[in-house]
């Protein structure tokens, strides 16, 4: 999986964006210290242990490096930023009955917005999985020779395929 590159000078507003979400009753905000049990067990069993290791890791920066959609209440997606290694952007999940609408846009362009306004010029996407919609929403570029990246001594993970990789031993 190879990293992709985002131009964070030339990232689109993410405004309209959440203006259209919130119309729909779906909520994106920043959590706090209270969120961060219920959050880190959504994304261990809506992602994957590895993804709520980055989560967790968010909560300790001030504020926390991710954002998260709900629902009625109820969690929908998940995005994070500076997690695994400085200025990249990642992991992220959204609900399956609510890709299509927005949501991983909006997580996606907050998350970059704000590492915008940490001063970073240039984002890293790391180990992507849909190129074209990163391409598509922020004009990110595929970092040639990039793959495996960071994520290069995941342990025993990526022997099982758990980030979709099978490694022989």
């Amino acid at each position: 999986m190879a990293d992709m590159l985002v131009n964070l000078m030339t990232l689109p507003p993410v405004e309209p964006v959440i203006e259209k979400l919130d119309a729909q009753g779906i909520h994106i905000r920043r959590p706090i210290a209270p969120d961060k049990l219920r959050i880190v067990d959504w994304v261990k069993e809506h992602s994957s242990a590895s993804a709520a290791g980055e989560m967790d890791v968010c909560f300790g920066h001030y504020p926390p490096s991710c954002f998260i959609a709900t629902q009625h209440g109820d969690m929908v997606g998940y995005a994070c930023y500076n997690a695994t290694a400085k200025d990249f952007f990642g992991p992220t999940r959204v609900l399956d009955e609510l890709q299509g609408k927005g949501v991983g846009r909006a997580l996606l362009l907050k998350c970059l917005w704000a590492l915008r306004e940490e001063g970073y010029a240039y984002a890293i996407i790391g180990g992507v999985g849909p190129a074209a919609f990163y391409e598509k929403c922020v004009g990110a570029q595929m970092i040639p020779g990039s793959t495996p990246g960071v994520y290069k001594d995941f342990l025993v993970a990526l022997k099982k395929g758990i980030m979709g990789v099978e490694v022989e031993e």
